[in-house]
Parts: structure tokens; sequence; C-alpha cells
């Protein structure tokens, strides 16, 4: 064998290892709670020694960060929301209709992926003054993505007049929130695709020029 395929089989193996633990990890805190889930349970559930967690990862924040960061993108690739494909179709969509449609599909998906772990990072930031520093930031990125797409949006043909992009940021930034995922379809019971389809209708109301 040679050594590229060496080099590449021992890249897919480690690629593997860490999706297992990670995997592992978001079971563990959505059930358990961060809290009462230590790296050995951690290690147990993902088939690994816990040295190879520490290896990876360092410590159990840093695993919580990169879980979260895992969980939005969908994948492990180094992309950033606004640089998805979803999102540029959105942004690509020549009305305001199609950008909408495009955006709450889009966005959607991701709340039911984020929404459980989002409740989990609100109770290790709550509890662990370590993990409150590494989340602490300037700006929130979800709404700087809500407002990029608001700007874009009420830009194009179809949308009202006489709302601005920075009222339209803040209504994406609250429908399209994982608070409102989790209570709706989380503590409601609501099925994906209901809360997908009222979101739209709602915002359809508040953007739209209809």
């Amino acid at each position: 064998m040679s050594d590229v395929k060496r080099v590449g089989k021992r890249a897919q193996k480690a690629k593997e290892t860490r999706a297992r633990i990670l995997r592992a990890a978001g079971e563990l805190f959505v059930h358990d709670g961060y809290g009462a889930t230590n790296l050995q349970d951690v290690a147990t559930r993902a088939g690994v020694a816990v040295q190879t967690i520490y290896f990876v990862f360092g410590n159990k924040r840093t695993l919580l960060k990169e879980l979260v960061d895992v969980t939005i993108a969908g994948d492990d690739e180094p992309v950033a929301t606004m640089d998805r494909p979803w999102f540029k179709e959105a942004l690509a969509a020549p009305t305001a209709a199609g950008h909408l449609r495009a955006l709450v599909h889009g966005s959607s998906a991701v709340l039911a992926r984020v929404a459980p772990i989002m409740k989990v990072l609100d109770t290790a930031v709550a509890m662990d003054p370590e993990v409150a520093a590494e989340w602490t930031q300037d700006t929130d990125p979800r709404h700087v993505v809500h407002t990029a797409a608001a700007r874009s949006l009420m830009a194009k043909p179809g949308a009202r007049a006489d709302v601005p992009p920075e009222q339209a940021a803040d209504v994406l930034y609250g429908l399209l929130s994982p608070e409102l995922y989790l209570l709706l379809a989380g503590a409601r019971g609501w099925p994906h695709e209901r809360f997908e389809e009222w979101v739209h209708d709602t915002l359809a109301a508040q953007l739209l020029d209809r």
C-alpha cells in the first residue's frame, strides 16, 4: 500500500472517530445534561478511549463548542452559513417570495438540528463561567446572518416597502429562532413541516407585499 493511501486511510479513520465522538456527546448532553455528562461517558458511548477525546478535543468545553458548530452546519466542513448552498440559493432568488421560501426552508432545517443543542449550551453557559467566557461575543452571529438575508430580501420585488431591512432582520431573528422551534416543535409537539409552513406564512404576512 502506498504512503498516500495509508495517509488517506488514517485521515478517514480519524474523521470517523471524530464524528462518532461528536454524535455520542450530542446524545448524552441532550439526554442527561451537560453538567451530568463526563468525558468517560462520551468515550464509552463512542467506543473510544477517553484519552482519544482529550487528544482530539482537549476538554469538555471545546467538545461542546465543536458540537454546536458542526450541528449548525450539518457537517464538519469549514463553510460559513452565508456561504452554504441553501443560503446562497435564497440570496439568488429573483423575488422576495422566492427568497423567503428558500430562507425559511433552509433555516428550519438548521433549527431542527440545533435547537436541542442550543438548550444544552444555554444551561452550560449558566453553570460554567469558562463556557460563558468562550461564548461571549460582541455580535450575535445568528443576527448577522438574518441581517444579510433581510437586506437582500427587502430589496427584491414583492417585499413590503414600508418595512426597513433592520426591522425585517429582527422579525426573522425572532421567528426563525431555536427558542421558538423548541416551544412549538418541541413542547407543543408540532411536526416540523407544520412549523416551517406556519413560520413562512407568518413572515410572509409581515414582510411581503400581499
